[in-house]
């Protein structure tokens, strides 16, 4: 049986072609996506979630708007890397759904409730919609399996030295995630910035079809961007790593650890302080993204792009 999962997410360039990745894999059951204002505002990362259902036809998947901002932080965006519309480069048509009435937070617990197996949350945006669902409902957590999120690092940061973006942008709602009773699993940046396509898997994909050529595009901004903001000409597909981690777990090796999120330090807000060798004394709460078999990641994605919409 498929795994069924919720996307939440905040499109950006690298959520556009993890939702595209689910959507594209059998073994998956999307039943919804819910939005959070990170990348950009949310109301362009709504739109944004309706595109890309427009574009690959799948305008019967629900879009829930969820939170304008993080918890107690003033927002955040990066909009200096997936432009000002947050999906900047190609061309896409306005979409002709709408998201739904329910707010994302009731929208998930109610998917969960609704739903007759356990659900998977599959987070790639700042963790405000969890947290706030943690709040709202707190017995929602005896339908959901796992959570896999990308977000975090036991590394450098993206957005400071010490801090990745989704993290950093609602630290205390990655906080509140952390501290849950979900099984969390987190894909950070050690992992996500080895899950490439090279210009080779993007020539190919462009020439396979307007899903392939939508995702070519994407990965020519996003590496023009890289080139421009971080001085390398590279295009990591951070959020897709999460899903591919639900399709074959085998691509990323993980281990189990404690891991805490700052809260405090504005020097080091939200830094994943990632416990590798146990020396804190303090539980076990997080599987964590060690190393990634590039290769198997982009041939599972490019692979699965173009069988599923390959136009021959």
């Amino acid at each position: 049986m498929s795994t069924p999962i919720i996307l939440d997410c905040d499109p950006g360039h690298d959520d556009a072609i993890a939702i595209l990745l689910a959507l594209a894999s059998p073994e998956l059951d999307v039943l919804g996506i819910s939005t959070v204002a990170g990348n950009t505002t949310v109301d362009k990362t709504t739109i944004n979630a309706l595109k890309v259902l427009e574009l690959v036809g799948r305008t019967d998947i629900p879009v829930a708007k969820g939170a304008e901002g993080p918890l107690r932080r003033q927002l955040g965006v990066a909009e200096h890397v997936h432009g000002a519309s947050g999906l900047d480069g190609p061309h896409v048509p306005e979409p002709s759904a709408e998201p739904i009435e329910v707010g994302a937070v009731d929208a998930i617990a109610r998917w969960v409730a609704e739903c007759d197996r356990p659900v998977t949350l599959v987070p790639t945006g700042p963790l405000t919609n969890i947290a706030l669902l943690l709040e709202r409902h707190p017995d929602v957590a005896d339908g959901i399996e796992r959570v896999v999120l990308m977000g975090g690092a036991i590394g450098l940061g993206n957005i400071t030295p010490a801090a990745e973006f989704n993290i950093w942008v609602d630290p205390e709602a990655a906080a509140a995630v952390l501290s849950s009773p979900f099984d969390v699993t987190m894909i950070g940046l050690d992992v996500t910035h080895q899950a490439l396509l090279s210009e080779q898997d993007q020539a190919t994909l462009a020439r396979s079809g307007h899903v392939g050529e939508f995702v070519a595009q994407l990965l020519g901004f996003f590496r023009t961007a890289y080139l421009e903001v971080f001085g390398t000409p590279i295009a990591p597909i951070h959020d897709a790593a999460a899903v591919a981690h639900l399709l074959n777990p085998g691509l990323i090796a993980t281990q189990s650890v404690n891991v805490e999120v700052e809260t405090e330090s504005e020097l080091t807000r939200g830094e994943t302080v990632v416990d590798l060798r146990s020396v804190s004394g303090r539980p076990v709460n997080a599987r964590v993204g060690i190393d990634v078999d590039s290769a198997g990641f982009a041939e599972l994605l490019t692979t699965r792009i173009i069988e599923r919409w390959g136009e021959r």
